[in-house]
């Protein structure tokens, strides 16, 4: 690991094979067997060189947009609220008619980590930070809680019906999946 300052974590345990890992605010971890000789993981991380330097960039990426995104304060917070509670609930009745399905409750909450939810009484939790992303990122999610309604999980039957739906959705996806962590890292506190 020449060409990176990034520390390396080892971490032995009663396995078989050696992983390596990038973790936000770890950096590289490898998980290794007990018994495994430090020469072994020292040929693993040079083997899969390209990969750790190409994560560890990315993982930069995300941390400095992360940082570079202003925290958003409790006042334009509450009227992001008042926003989303208006337009989230009319957009997910608008996709549920096209879908043919009923839901119970929907909420809007400040979730530090979850875009939406859809709980087994049809009730829908939808994040107050949605109101801050792409229009066709806000379809995704709102179809992607929806057809939880037909599938409780994330099987190949959920995304061919988000697929069916939304056949563009991995479009929205990756983009939740680039630029989430740093649009959900505004929210005050």
């Amino acid at each position: 690991m020449n060409r990176t300052t990034e520390t390396v974590q080892v971490i032995r345990s009663r396995r078989k094979t050696i992983s390596v890992e990038i973790r936000p605010g770890r950096g590289v971890i490898v998980r290794a067997p007990l018994q495994c000789p430090d020469r072994e993981i020292r040929r693993v991380l040079e083997e899969k060189r390209d990969w750790i330097e190409t994560h560890l960039a990315r993982m930069r990426e995300r941390e400095a947009l992360i940082q570079a995104q202003p925290e958003m304060t409790w006042e334009e917070l509450e009227q992001l609220a008042e926003e989303a509670c208006r337009q989230l609930p009319q957009r997910l009745g608008y996709w549920a008619d096209r879908m043919g399905l009923r839901y119970g409750r929907v909420t809007i909450r400040n979730q530090k980590t979850r875009w939406g939810s859809c709980s087994t009484k049809k009730n829908i939790n939808l994040n107050v930070m949605l109101m801050l992303c792409p229009q066709e990122v806000q379809d995704y999610v709102l179809v992607h809680e929806l057809c939880h309604l037909r599938e409780m999980n994330h099987s190949g039957r959920f995304w061919a019906e988000v697929e069916r739906v939304l056949p563009e959705y991995r479009k929205a996806r990756a983009w939740l999946k680039k630029n989430g962590a740093a649009v959900l890292a505004r929210m005050p506190g």
